[in-house]
């Protein structure tokens, strides 16, 4: 391998790496979404909670650390959907991105 063809290897690379993160920083800021007066992240974190959460209502706090009152079951459901929809849709970009690589 000649010298261009090295440079030429490591700025695709970079360009790669530079992309997914974008991606990520994209898709980070998709998975935030308000619900009953907060603001949530929708993760696996906020589903674990959700799932030891008993009881017709629960509290939790939300991003800014504000307690909010939820119905834990219609919660979770709206997490569970909103987490798959943007996962669904990172990971088709991401794949495409992989693809153009």
């Amino acid at each position: 391998m000649n010298t261009e063809n090295l440079i030429a290897h490591a700025r695709a690379r970079f360009d790669h790496a530079s992309a997914r993160r974008t991606l990520k920083e994209k898709y980070q800021g998709k998975l935030t979404f308000a619900h009953a007066g907060g603001m949530w992240l929708a993760g696996p974190e906020l589903l674990a909670t959700l799932t030891a959460c008993t009881g017709p209502t629960s509290v939790l706090l939300d991003l800014y650390d504000t307690p909010v009152q939820i119905v834990p079951d219609e919660f979770q459901d709206l997490v569970r959907s909103h987490w798959q929809e943007q996962m669904t849709a990172w990971l088709v970009e991401y794949e495409q991105l992989s693809k153009n690589r």
